[in-house]
């Protein structure tokens, strides 16, 4: 991430061969989607919060700057401001909500508050022609944007023009072409502003005259690269696989990089879904000849986890238990005459940093904590790799593709470390565990019959922490609920529930209850993200 002093060699090797972008946060429940929808256009960013922005900015060296939208209000006193070197630096820089009336008032115009807010769907109509339009939006047509604002530009800054207004917000577009900034108050990240990608390909692109080099085919050759030169010609890694997608593709990129050097540890930690432990061992045994020690440590994981209620508690057990684990199979390895293994693998991502921290600092709020983000024991004496900590997760499925990962894999739903673990809210317990396997596999066997699997992001059963009653045959049950969860996204970071037809929800709550004893009602869960997670915990 940007603001700190790097210690990550792919990092810094990223930073020497991409054109850049700095997304300066001002703490914006979307900030990452705006990172997204730069990616997507092909171009290379990093995120900041406010309070770094001025070191990050120095750091990077970007070639243009996007402000976030943020909960405060300019009006106050002591709120957050763009460092003045951004403006200073002659670059291109776009503003977004509070993006926008930061800009208008550090250049030397006015914002007022107590105004109609706006939230939500709303029509922007354009007034003016303008490159960040050009191609997209034509003067004089009106367009569906998606405002979230209570404070409004009242006054332009010297050098600008209006280029869109929409009911509530009279400058809802504005330009000053001749210094290459531009600023909305519309959220143009979210899919809502249905053309917003494509005005932000045409800052990056047709304003910020930046390259279209930021590919997994030119990342694949950098990470390669980079982990030989941080490993070494002796040096041994050992990576952990928890059966998802990252992790394997994490370890596919590590074995290209340094070959047999390389030693997978899988632990069944006994959370994992219906036959998932064998797919993992046949996929790396046979398809990639991955050396691969398989752990079976289910007692010990459900063992400890005896009990534990708690969420947090439940996820920072896991990561502890993981990391003995590992420990011990790295001793392993150095007393069979191989050497020990200097490194340890982990397939962390950008949004498990992004949710897992206070944003270094910044005014994002932590979510929640992941198994894998944290660092190490001192006492492991081993340092990490993580190849994959820049990327989003649609960037990881491409990745895996570019490596030849077979597309079962590739395409499989995302799955939570902490595995089924966190889809049992409240205590686990072998017997609960079993239960909701029987129950997922239905689900997802239902879904992949209707022909909706590559439709839906993820999709998973729940076991809740409820008994109900009902009846089966002339019997009285009272049995547990299954709650159904499907969402669709493009990296995690939001999510809307998939619209089912009744029909396909119908046949699986049937099979379920007919064919899971314990189990006897099903509920779908319609919560989009935000305000919910994805997983239940």
């Amino acid at each position: 991430m940007a603001g700190q002093t790097s210690t990550d060699p792919l990092h810094d090797e990223i930073l020497k061969h991409h054109d850049k972008v700095l997304i300066v946060d001002f703490g914006s429940q979307v900030t990452q989607l705006i990172a997204r929808r730069v990616r997507e256009a092909g171009v290379y960013c990093e995120i900041a919060p406010f309070q770094s922005a001025e070191r990050a900015f120095a750091e990077l060296a970007p070639k243009a700057v996007i402000l976030s939208g943020g909960p405060c209000s300019v009006t106050d006193e002591g709120s957050p401001r763009a460092p003045q070197a951004i403006f200073d630096a002659g670059i291109p820089v776009l503003g977004i909500c509070y993006g926008e009336q930061v800009m208008a008032v550090q250049l030397g115009g006015k914002v007022e508050a107590g105004h109609h807010r706006e939230f939500g769907r709303a029509e922007l109509e354009v007034a003016e022609t303008s490159a960040l339009f050009e191609g997209v939006w034509e003067p004089g047509q009106r367009y569906p944007v998606w405002m979230s604002h209570g404070d409004r530009v009242t006054e332009l800054p010297p050098g600008f023009r209006r280029i869109a207004l929409s009911e509530n917000a009279p400058m809802a577009a504005i330009a000053d072409e001749a210094r290459r900034y531009y600023a909305v108050q519309f959220h143009l990240e979210v899919v809502h502003t249905p053309d917003g990608a494509k005005l932000i390909s045409n800052f990056v692109h047709k304003v910020a005259g930046l390259m279209r080099d930021w590919t997994m085919a030119a990342f694949r050759g950098e990470a390669i690269k980079t982990i030989r030169a941080q490993v070494g010609e002796e040096g041994r890694v050992l990576c952990g696989l928890s059966g998802g997608v990252d992790s394997a593709v994490a370890a596919v990129l590590i074995h290209e990089a340094i070959g047999e050097r390389l030693t997978c540890v899988f632990v069944d930690h006994g959370l994992m879904r219906q036959s998932e432990a064998t797919e993992v061992v046949t996929l790396f045994r046979d398809t990639f000849n991955i050396p691969l020690v398989h752990v079976d440590a289910s007692d010990m994981f459900i063992n400890a986890l005896d009990g534990v209620s708690d969420p947090e508690t439940k996820r920072k057990t896991i990561g502890k238990l993981f990391i003995d684990v590992f420990e011990a199979e790295a001793r392993k390895i150095a007393s069979d005459g191989r050497g020990a293994p200097a490194f340890l693998a982990q397939g962390t991502l950008y949004p498990d940093v992004i949710e897992s921290v206070s944003f270094t600092g910044g005014p994002s709020v932590t979510i929640k904590s992941h198994h894998n983000v944290g660092g190490l024991p001192e006492r492991m004496n081993m340092k990490l790799v993580e190849p994959l900590r820049e990327l989003f997760k649609d960037e990881v499925r491409a990745l895996g593709r570019e490596l030849g990962l077979p597309e079962a894999f590739v395409g499989r739903h995302p799955f939570p470390g902490p595995g089924l673990a966190i889809r049992i809210p409240g205590a686990i317990s072998r017997e609960k565990l079993d239960i909701l396997r029987k129950a997922d596999v239905i689900y997802l066997d239902e879904i992949r019959k209707a022909g909706l699997y590559n439709e839906i992001w993820q999709a998973f059963a729940v076991l809740l922490p409820v008994r109900t009653v009902g009846v089966m045959g002339d019997g009285r049950t009272y049995d547990h609920v299954c709650a159904l969860r499907a969402v669709t996204s493009v990296d995690g970071m939001t999510a809307d529930f998939f619209p089912f037809d009744m029909n396909v929800l119908g046949r699986t709550a049937t099979r379920i209850i007919n064919e899971v004893r314990g189990i006897n009602r099903v509920v779908y869960d319609v919560t989009s993200k935000p305000p919910g997670t994805i997983e239940w915990e």
